[in-house]
C-alpha cells in the first residue's frame, strides 16, 4: 500500500516546497517547530507540527 499523495486543498496541486518555521505562543512560554509545505501552484501554506512541548525553547 502506498501512502497518499499530499494535495493542496485550494487548487489540488501536488508540487510543494518544504521549509522550516517556528511558532511562538502569545506570551513566549512555548515554541513549536513547524514544517511548512508551500504549494508551488497557488502558494497556499500547509502547516505541520514537528514537536509540541513546553520545554522546546529553540
Amino acid at each position: 500500500m502506498t501512502p497518499p499523495e499530499l494535495a493542496c486543498p485550494l487548487c489540488h496541486g501536488t508540487v510543494f516546497r518544504q521549509e522550516q518555521g517556528r511558532l511562538d505562543s502569545r506570551w513566549g512560554i512555548t515554541s513549536h517547530r513547524l514544517t511548512l509545505m508551500i504549494c508551488e501552484r497557488c502558494r497556499y501554506i500547509l502547516q505541520f507540527y514537528d514537536k509540541h512541548s513546553i520545554f522546546d525553547f529553540d
